[in-house]
């Protein structure tokens, strides 16, 4: 298995003190929405949306397809793959931007349901990078001994928060989760998060209004995607580079990239920015699953492993970024 490189740490995270990825699991809803299916909601063409974004299709949730109920599928399909029992889960980590109950914990209830009933459980909120906010979480507290085994998860059901006839994001956001475990490990596997926050651009991607507000008019996310575009060449690409710098590996060198399945032309253009050749897999999920903000990550790289681009051992550059705005990048090694 190769290795990435790791900041200093204490040796107390069991073995030898470093953390890995040891399963992988995803869910993505059964209702498959083709552009021609929104074209007339959103005044637009098959064309248009494509050229724009990449994709082709996405999933939405149905009534019973649940944040909870994907999170649960996609986090039994980890743990199964990682062959850990939920009782032997120190710590449960939940991101989404779309639990629109804000308590109890969404991620108290899944581990509940998993059986995880040792575990500790706390919800992430930091939107389309927070599955890697929550990985960099997981691998200090692993590395760090404060326990052993973490479940980390991104769920999300956009489209509660998407208005449907927005044309500037309606044909973007969709539904879906992704899981990954955490573990122990003798060398490296998870290297050094590379991430900030700018709240200069905060108002690029917001809701119009709090939840509960008393007007009575429900919330939709407004997004700005010019904006978020710039500054994802401008911040975000150069941050992913100091991540492969910072795990000591090089472009060459990545099996895979893995970026917060967005936008086709982010990612192409993240790719070739960073000098990425032919033998690097490049995840362009997005295609047939839109933009699931947290879950995109995890569901791109059950793709990448299940259709063959990547393998295990494989080297994996995984960068998130969204509203905030802000961002987190780190490398990985694939299970």
């Amino acid at each position: 298995m190769r290795t990435v490189r790791t900041a200093p740490h204490p040796d107390t995270g069991g073995a030898g003190g470093h953390s890995r990825i040891l399963g992988i699991g995803g869910y993505r809803p059964r209702q498959v929405v083709r552009n021609a299916e929104l074209c007339e909601a959103i005044d637009s063409t098959e064309e248009w949306i494509e050229t724009r974004s990449g994709i082709r299709e996405r999933r939405f949730a149905s009534a019973d397809e649940t944040l909870h109920s994907m999170a649960v599928a996609a986090a039994a399909k980890a743990l199964a793959g990682a062959g850990v029992d939920p009782m032997r889960i120190d710590l449960v980590v939940l991101a989404s931007m779309s639990q629109l109950d804000q308590t109890p914990p969404l991620s108290v209830r899944v581990a509940h349901t998993l059986g995880a009933r040792a575990a500790a459980a706390i919800d992430l909120s930091a939107a389309c990078a927070g599955f890697c906010h929550a990985l960099a979480l997981a691998s200090d507290a692993v590395r760090a001994g404060s326990a052993r085994r973490v479940l980390v998860i991104g769920a999300e059901r956009m489209t509660d928060i998407v208005e449907r006839t927005d044309r500037g994001s309606a044909f973007l956001f969709a539904d879906g989760a992704g899981a990954v475990v955490v573990g122990a490990a003798d060398a490296p596997g998870i290297g050094p998060v590379v991430r900030r926050a700018d709240g200069a651009y905060s108002e690029a991607l917001r809701m119009t209004a709090p939840w509960g507000d008393s007007t009575g008019v429900r919330p939709w996310m407004r997004m700005d995607g010019r904006r978020i575009f710039r500054w994802a060449m401008d911040e975000v690409a150069p941050a992913a580079a100091e991540a492969v710098r910072a795990a000591g590996v090089t472009p060459d060198g990545l099996g895979a990239f893995v970026p917060h399945q967005a936008n086709l032309r982010i990612i192409d253009l993240m790719a070739e920015r960073l000098g990425l050749g032919s033998r690097t897999a490049i995840a362009r999920d997005v295609v047939r699953m839109g933009n699931t903000s947290a879950a995109s990550i995890p569901l791109a790289l059950e793709t990448l492993l299940a259709e063959g681009q990547a393998a295990g051992g494989d080297t994996a550059l995984l960068v998130g970024f969204g509203a905030g705005l802000n961002y987190a990048a780190q490398v990985v090694v694939l299970p």
